[in-house]
């Protein structure tokens, strides 16, 4: 723990702004003589108590809920008081200034630094000591931002499972497989006289191959919680009034972009997040892409290539009623050649033939053929944004993940096929075998932050709310 770890923290705990209730939330050692200056009285632990909350000359600043949980059944592992009052943000501006000058005069008024250095927390800084005091773990620790931020009821509720400990579950089921198979290792080792027919009879290879087999399921598993968490980019692009604006108020439902037949009406990005059986999809309409003289449009079309370069999925919409005309189809090679060149070949480029309501008996083709007026094929575009994200349907009990999880479950599946390798190699390489399933347990425990650095926690926990 760093020396801040131990400084008595308070904050307001609810979001910015009105509400019909407000938080002020405390944390540290020793908070009894606080909660005394608080509230007037001592408070039964667990067990709301409305009371008056006053100010330093016994004024009345609000009156509501005082709770009070002591050390270490809390969210934090420490003392916690929490007061209840009205929303208002000046109410509790002065409930949050009047609980760091109680501390203060605690310590003037004794004589005694009882609560040194009490000040206004960091964001994340309540869960980051929950997770110090071994209250969660890292991963549950993540799910609670993942729970607030989700943006689908399917992502809400895995984050839920993740902050339950589904996902902790499994990564120390496969953790304790590892341990297990590690320790069977080191007594090889430790006895070179048996070597192989002791790892032989322990069945080490049966073992690393189950063990491999957990990991894949439990990777499978992850990236479909990354999906959720995280959705993809989805850019639709192509030339000026072949429907891109209508396609994104067809997809979102609503009337986002502007619509008119006028070639440029779109002159920069218009997004909106979507979702599909629970993935959230962040659409994306952009500029027409063709040669421009005026000054705006460029920086409009400069823009929208911007954003195809950054994209996940490109939807690249052609006109049908334009599919007869050489100089359209002229352009629409060179976007295809430009997108060719500027996107990643893992960038799925999907071809959507627009305007089939009115078109001539549109031909068989690849990618989807729909109508953005009439929705006709929308659900089959639907479909195969979920096929190019990697979507399966979700299967009951999926957790929320972070790409960061997926990174650390990849590496420990690197470790583990050297492993394969050198346990098939016999005994000359069992201290690399051994390494490498250490190097996979510490991949694996970086997760649950076992294993884990300062930074990475200051990365983590900064991204979350104030007061969480």
């Amino acid at each position: 723990m760093l020396a801040r770890h131990k400084d008595p923290i308070a904050a307001i705990a609810t979001a910015p702004g009105r509400g019909a209730v407000g938080i002020v939330r405390v944390s540290g050692e020793n908070l009894r003589l606080l909660v005394h200056a608080l509230c007037g009285r001592d408070l039964r632990p667990r067990e709301a108590t409305y009371l008056p909350f006053a100010d330093r000359e016994g004024q009345p600043i609000d009156r509501g809920l005082a709770l009070y949980f002591p050390a270490p059944h809390s969210f934090t592992g420490e003392d916690v008081l929490e007061l209840h009052a009205h929303g208002g943000p000046v109410v509790l501006q002065l409930l949050l200034a009047r609980c760091l000058e109680a501390a203060a005069e605690i310590n003037g008024n004794t004589g005694v630094i009882l609560m040194p250095g009490m000040r206004v927390a960091y964001p994340g800084e309540f869960s980051e000591r929950a997770f110090l005091n071994d209250k969660i773990d890292l991963a549950q620790a993540e799910a609670i931002a993942d729970l607030i931020d989700a943006s689908t009821e399917v992502a809400a509720r895995s984050a839920s499972r993740s902050l339950s400990g589904d996902f902790s579950r499994e990564i120390h089921m496969l953790r304790d497989a590892l341990i297990h198979l590690r320790m069977l290792v080191e007594a090889t080792l430790d006895f070179p006289e048996e070597e192989i027919d002791f790892l032989k009879k322990a069945d080490a290879h049966g073992q690393l191959v189950s063990l491999r087999n957990q990991l894949e399921s439990v990777l499978k598993r992850a990236h479909q919680g990354v999906l959720l968490r995280e959705g993809i980019k989805v850019v639709i692009a192509g030339q000026p009034n072949a429907g891109k604006s209508s396609l994104l108020n067809a997809l979102a439902g609503a009337e986002l972009a502007i619509v008119t037949p006028i070639a440029g009406t779109t002159r920069d990005k218009v997004q909106q997040t979507i979702q599909i059986e629970g993935v959230p999809l962040h659409v994306i309409d952009t500029a027409g892409l063709r040669q421009s003289d005026d000054e705006v449009e460029k920086i409009g079309i400069a823009r929208a290539w911007t954003e195809i370069e950054t994209a996940d999925a490109v939807l690249f919409l052609h006109d049908l009623t334009r599919e007869h005309d050489g100089a359209y189809q002229n352009a629409e090679a060179d976007i295809k050649r430009m997108l060719s060149d500027k996107l990643p070949k893992q960038v799925p480029v999907i071809d959507i033939w627009n305007k089939a309501d009115v078109a001539d008996k549109p031909a068989e083709r690849g990618g989807v053929v729909l109508s953005a007026k009439t929705g006709r094929g929308l659900e089959a575009l639907r479909h195969k944004l979920l096929e190019v994200a990697g979507w399966q349907a979700a299967p009951e009990g999926i957790y929320i993940a972070r790409q960061r999880h997926v990174q650390a479950l990849q590496r420990v599946d690197q470790h583990l096929e050297q492993a394969a390798h050198h346990l098939s190699a016999q005994a000359q390489y069992l201290d690399l075998l051994a390494e490498e399933l250490r190097q996979g347990q510490n991949a694996l425990s970086e997760i649950t932050g076992e294993f884990t650095s300062d930074d990475l926690l200051g990365e983590i926990f900064s991204n979350f709310c104030i007061g969480k």
